[in-house]
């Protein structure tokens, strides 16, 4: 490994950004009197929005809505689809998207808003759709555990997806919720081998934490499902059956599976890590990514991008069905209600 690695980043470089008209680059490092690139301190923007609810439209995701308390995440998983949404606020996809953390304080009274409006009828909303809402600054701002408040008492269903076990902090919302079926939890499992969970993904809580979490959640009633995604080929497409396994006994009652894709700048960003990390076994594994997307690493074609296509795709598809065939029978995760929501806020008459 380079003995410039940056420990504890997942991204090593510092990727262009098509919105910015001058930026600095390394094109002839010789001229340079000291390094431009150093393993960067964390920093804090606040943004204040005026709306915080979205529409998800992709016909590849189940969801209606979505909510990101935050923008960037210190997690630092280096395949993350979000990298890319950074270069819309002049930062880069690499080292930025880990180290320069946007806050929307006002998330909870957005949210709020929201479920005011007349014209809102109650529908799932997913945290998140980009970044992880129990990224680590959550511990010190409480955005998330706020939202959650507020859908407690407006009795409306959310979903949360999470690496992090910072999210049993707030088991007394989601038990609240959970009792009245308000909310789904899916804990993301990439990897059950510590060594390259490190490298792959981090800032992010161990798997055996993940799976600890798993347990505490459906202990407490909690209907808690296990995302095995990213599927790396060459990396950690054999864990499938290993990480369902041990999903389902920790208390899992779902599971589900994307394979990676890298659009945008995660493709560089992504083959600088492999390059760095696994060099020989870089040809098979970048090559075997380019063969699930149609011969290239960046795909947006709806269906394809998030399940890939051809031999090694469809093998990976059939052991995940086997695994969660042998694992995973007879369970599933409770329906949302939708009949308890509050239309109009607590108060109202009618």
């Amino acid at each position: 490994m380079d003995k410039e690695y940056f420990k504890g980043r997942g991204a090593q470089i510092k990727t262009g950004n098509k919105f910015l008209k001058a930026q600095y680059v390394t094109d002839h490092i010789e001229g340079l009197d000291e390094p431009l690139l150093e393993s960067p301190q964390t920093q804090i923007f606040l943004e204040t929005p005026k709306k915080i609810v979205n529409k998800v439209t992709s016909p590849d995701l189940s969801m209606m809505y979505s909510m990101n308390p935050y923008q960037g995440c210190e997690h630092g998983c280096i395949y993350c689809y979000a990298r890319n949404t950074h270069e819309y606020y002049g930062f880069s996809a690499g080292l930025d998207f880990e180290s320069k953390i946007i806050v929307k304080k006002n998330a909870a009274s957005l949210l709020e808003q929201q479920l005011l409006n007349r014209n809102w009828n109650a529908a799932p909303i997913m945290l998140s759709g980009n970044t992880d809402c129990y990224q680590p600054q959550e511990r010190k701002f409480e955005i998330t555990r706020s939202i959650l408040k507020v859908f407690a008492n407006y009795r409306h269903p959310v979903g949360l997806i999470t690496k992090n076990s910072l999210i049993l902090r707030d088991i007394d919302l989601l038990t609240d919720l959970a009792k009245d079926n308000l909310v789904h939890v899916y804990l993301s499992i990439t990897t059950l081998n510590e060594d390259l969970r490190r490298t792959l993904e981090p800032r992010t809580a161990s798997a055996l934490k993940r799976l600890k979490t798993i347990e505490a959640l459906a202990k407490a009633g909690v209907p808690t499902g296990v995302m095995n995604a990213p599927i790396i080929p060459g990396l950690n497409h054999h864990e499938i059956p290993a990480v369902l396994k041990a999903a389902a006994d920790h208390g899992a009652l779902a599971c589900g599976m994307t394979v990676v894709r890298l659009n945008g700048s995660i493709g560089k960003i992504f083959e600088d890590w492999l390059q760095k990390n696994f060099p020989d076994r870089f040809e098979k594994v970048w090559n075997q990514i380019c063969s699930f997307h149609g011969g290239d690493v960046n795909d947006s074609q709806f269906g394809r991008r998030m399940s890939g296509e051809g031999n090694i795709a469809d093998a990976i598809h059939q052991l995940h069905r086997v695994a969660k065939k042998k694992y995973f029978a007879g369970r599933q995760l409770p329906p949302y209600n939708l009949t308890l929501f509050r239309k109009g806020g607590n108060f109202s008459l009618f």
